[in-house]
């Protein structure tokens, strides 16, 4: 269920850098830039890597913990680069945004490696 969560939400939050990433482009306007960096990272390819544990790891994937780590990362990856986003375009009145993003984030991260460190890989055959 992690998995799925992780997989499919993080490849619909890569489109979504992507087109960010290209409007960037087409309007020669890189002022997003660090917010585009931080979807892509962190919305992206560290959901992406666990939705990929998990399914390489499935017990570690099958708990109520791992789908609150899948919820809180997806959540955090798109929070913290909304609140980049509203600081770089708006002023420093929006930093709460981004440092709730970024606890979100850390949460996450932090439980993802409590499943890491419980869990057991299965051996080869």
């Amino acid at each position: 269920m992690a998995s799925t969560i992780l997989l499919r939400g993080s490849v619909v939050l890569l489109l979504v850098g992507l087109c960010m990433g290209i409007a960037m482009g087409m309007a020669q306007n890189f002022t997003l830039a660090p917010a585009h960096a931080h979807l892509n990272l962190v919305a992206f390819v560290l959901p992406f890597a666990a939705g990929l544990y998990y399914r390489v790891v499935p017990g570690a994937g099958a708990s109520r913990l791992a789908v609150v780590q899948a919820l809180l990362a997806l959540l955090g990856g798109i929070v913290l680069p909304a609140g980049i986003a509203a600081v770089v375009t708006a002023g420093p009145h929006w930093e709460p945004i981004p440092i709730l993003g970024s606890l979100i984030v850390l949460a996450a991260w932090a439980i993802f490696a409590v499943i890491v460190f419980r869990s057991h890989a299965p051996r080869p055959a």
